[in-house]
């Protein structure tokens, strides 16, 4: 679709914008809505790195015949009266960084919020974008550290989509920010602030989300960014190496994923006498169905039914202060040069230009 024509004004005051991205989640939690989500990112080539053609056959008539009933069953768990948590919490992370720049940047940078897989769509977002004048894009994927199968499917996206508008605009892409001194800080003033409320455990797990094996050994830095993040949260915190432990949860399929894994590490932990355990997430910036469900909840039950007695999910940063205020220093450092926008007295010369070879707008 060519884009940029119809709708264009030569005198459209600019502006700079974010898209805030994140994975997505279903429509509902009914059958049908989780089928075709689920439909749409596990046919990412990114995120099965199988051929397409055996992989069609695997995904049709085996996975998406019981999967969704399933998946169905699990977000009606964590389900709220607002809606998907992780849309809920995205919606108010999106709101509270457009605040956080306006104070910074008067008004010229937008905003909008963006799904990989679902609603609202990327093609979405960037359209509200385009509409609104943003000349200059950056795009923040909400995943601290970097993998093919999330970061660089976001990436393919918004190339994707941009394909069809005839300006572009200027494109910058946050890659990762699994280091960074104010996510590792943001990270370790939420679990404190946990442990001052409820004590602090024996074991602190740092559980992330896994990929295959083979994509780490085919170059994926996502496995080392971990390590170095739950390093660098650990180091922060002032614990002993036998006060914490790094896992990887939600593995799918017979192939081996990236270990330790968390349900195999909670059930040993508590078959060695571990009694008190806490779970956080650092790899995911929002609460959602793998840390409301599948950490606490199934997780919780794995502990406990080995013998552990007190476990215990720290929440994730969702719209916490100190996490907008270190994404909004995100956006600041690379909208650098950016933010000089065309004056109303140039947009005023370059319609009267375009007007003198016959533009009407």
């Amino acid at each position: 679709m060519d884009k940029n024509t119809t709708d264009y004004r030569h005198d459209a005051p600019e502006c700079v914008g974010v898209l805030l991205t994140n994975l997505g989640t279903p429509d509902s939690p009914v059958p049908s809505d989780v089928r075709r989500y689920l439909k749409e990112f596990l046919w990412d080539q990114r995120v099965v790195e199988i051929p397409r053609i055996a992989w069609w056959f695997v995904l049709n008539l085996i996975i998406l015949n019981t999967r969704p009933k399933r998946s169905a069953a699990a977000y009606a768990k964590v389900w709220t009266d607002e809606g998907s948590p992780l849309l809920v919490i995205s919606k108010k992370q999106a709101k509270a960084l457009q605040a956080a720049l306006d104070g910074q940047f008067s008004g010229l940078v937008k905003v909008e919020l963006a799904m990989r897989y679902g609603n609202p769509s990327i093609a979405e977002g960037l359209e509200k974008l385009r509409l609104a004048g943003a000349r200059r894009i950056v795009v923040l994927p909400l995943y601290p550290q970097y993998s093919a199968s999330t970061t660089a499917s976001t990436f393919d996206a918004v190339t994707n989509e941009i394909q069809g508008w005839r300006w572009i605009p200027e494109l910058r892409f946050i890659n990762h920010y699994h280091d960074e001194n104010a996510y590792i800080s943001a990270l370790a003033s939420s679990i404190q602030g946990y442990w001052s409320e409820h004590g602090q455990p024996e074991k602190l797990v740092m559980s992330f989300h896994g990929i295959p094996k083979e994509y780490f050994m085919a170059g994926d830095p996502y496995f080392c960014e971990c390590h170095k993040t739950a390093r660098l949260v650990a180091e922060e915190l002032g614990l002993e190496a036998e006060q914490w432990q790094l896992t990887f949860q939600s593995r799918l399929g017979p192939k081996e994923w990236l270990t330790p894994y968390t349900d195999k590490t909670l059930e040993t932990l508590a078959r060695e006498g571990v009694k008190r355990v806490h779970v956080v997430c650092p790899g995911f910036s929002a609460d959602c169905l793998e840390t409301l469900e599948e950490i606490a909840m199934e997780n919780k039950e794995v502990f406990i039914q080995a013998g552990g007695e007190d476990y215990k999910y720290i929440p994730c940063l969702n719209d916490d202060p100190e996490h907008i205020d270190m994404l909004s220093e995100l956006v600041r450092r690379h909208t650098q040069g950016w933010l000089e926008v065309p004056s109303s007295s140039e947009l005023e010369m370059r319609k009267a230009l375009a007007m003198d070879v016959g533009a009407t707008e």
